[in-house]
């Protein structure tokens, strides 16, 4: 009996030691990580932490998923405030801007400097340049897409069309949505439309500067936007007649009914206009098969820069336990295992030019698309109020895509919305 009491006192010795050592979980230091998306994105983000926990025992990752990105961007907004934001988020360009501006984010570039690991240079440039606040280097961008057409090639070949060409132009993309917007059962209502795209600024962009355009008068310094002027109003009406003339996108009515990535996904629309953001959903359809083809042309090449990045909070108590996590998230291992959903075109060169990124036996089969747009890519500007800027000037434009108003005074309202914007960014 004594010789039993005296084994079970070493045992738990043996296990109080191994809970107070250093590489135990509870003794290690904890950071918390806050990430967006749909379940296969959460499970490359699980899969992410747990082959870090496996390098790093003396770090743990603590993973918040947040499935919708608007609760996503509501919850950082109120942590942020509250002062309790967690201590790594991705954020898009677009809007770490406003985090930035109130220096709440801790710059990521002294870390990137200083790591053996990975270095500015093996990242594309671009999304490198936009998370770039004041000189410093902000956040560490994860991926760079481009806008892209999804496309469902069996509608295509039941209307026995090529699949679109890797050069196509505005003619050729409108006369493709003609063809494959269909009243299938002759009562009069469209049953499978060409199209599906969002009536945003953002969706609106890419085709402004493809037609020798702007959308602000300064990208770097800008004061304005400049629908109003002759080569970005001529694109917004060829937007809008997508819709008011052409009627290969749903109306209004259509629309609320079930949205246009729905249709996309249930097979009733024909090409749809997204980023990589779609590719892992699109990856569950069963009913019939998909690629992706580069957005038609317009007078030259442009693209529009999608790219979301780590961004540490300047609360952080355990800074470069954080900045451990996001190094090796962004390292060649990392970036392969978060690719594998099919999220992300990752911003590691190496990685995106790999077959984890473009294995053809995973749609879509010409993910080379989002490579072969990187040297055209054009980006929105970097401002703290550019979200109002560009939610306000979206909404002008969408009563223009719908029909409420005209172009002109679509694009002059959003001109004149958002004038006060400006002025507080600068």
């Amino acid at each position: 009996m004594r010789h039993f009491t005296w084994i079970s006192l070493c045992t738990l010795i043996a296990t109080l030691c191994v809970a107070c050592s250093p590489s135990s979980p509870a003794a290690a230091q904890q950071i918390s990580f806050m990430v967006f998306g749909d379940a296969a994105e959460k499970t490359a983000y699980e899969q992410l932490v747990s082959s870090f926990h496996a390098a790093q025992s003396d770090i743990r990752v603590n993973l918040t998923h947040i499935p919708s990105p608007s609760d996503y961007r509501t919850r950082l907004v109120t942590e942020f405030a509250a002062g309790t934001p967690p201590d790594i988020s991705l954020m898009n360009y677009r809007r770490f801007g406003s985090f930035a501006a109130s220096d709440l984010l801790e710059p990521i570039g002294p870390f990137l400097d200083a790591s053996e690991l990975i270095s500015k240079e093996d990242f594309y440039s671009a999304p490198i340049e936009s998370f770039t606040w004041e000189g410093m280097l902000t956040c560490l961008p994860q991926n760079i897409s481009s806008l892209v057409v999804y496309y469902n090639r069996d509608l295509f070949d039941a209307a026995g069309l090529d699949y679109p060409a890797d050069q196509w132009t505005w003619g050729d993309f409108l006369q493709t949505a003609q063809t494959l917007t269909r009243d299938t059962d002759g009562d009069g209502v469209i049953d499978q439309y060409g199209l599906g795209v969002e009536a945003s600024l953002f969706r609106l962009a890419p085709f402004v500067w493809q037609n020798g355009g702007v959308i602000v008068d300064d990208t770097d310094l800008p004061s304005r936007l400049t629908l109003t002027r002759p080569p970005s109003l001529e694109a917004l009406s060829w937007f809008v007649d997508l819709q008011q003339v052409h009627g290969v996108v749903p109306d209004r009515v259509a629309e609320a009914a079930m949205d246009s990535e729905s249709r996309f996904v249930a097979g009733t629309t024909a090409m749809y206009l997204n980023s990589r953001r779609g590719t892992p959903s699109y990856r569950e359809i069963t009913g019939f098969s998909w690629d992706v083809a580069p957005l038609p042309q317009g007078k030259q090449k442009a693209g529009i820069l999608h790219s979301d990045g780590y961004c540490l909070a300047r609360t952080t108590a355990n800074k470069e336990a954080a900045w451990t996590f996001i190094e090796y998230a962004n390292s060649p291992e990392g970036q392969r295992l978060v690719s594998s959903s099919g999220r992300i075109v990752p911003s590691l060169i190496l990685v995106a030019e790999s077959e984890a990124f473009l294995d053809p036996a995973q749609p879509p089969s010409r993910s080379y698309v989002f490579l072969e747009g990187v040297p055209y890519l054009q980006r929105v500007p970097l401002l703290n109020a550019w979200e109002e800027i560009e939610k306000i000037a979206s909404e002008e434009i969408e009563r223009a895509f719908y029909g409420d108003i005209s172009v002109q005074e679509a694009a002059t309202l959003a001109v004149q919305r958002t004038e006060e914007y400006f002025l507080v960014s600068r």
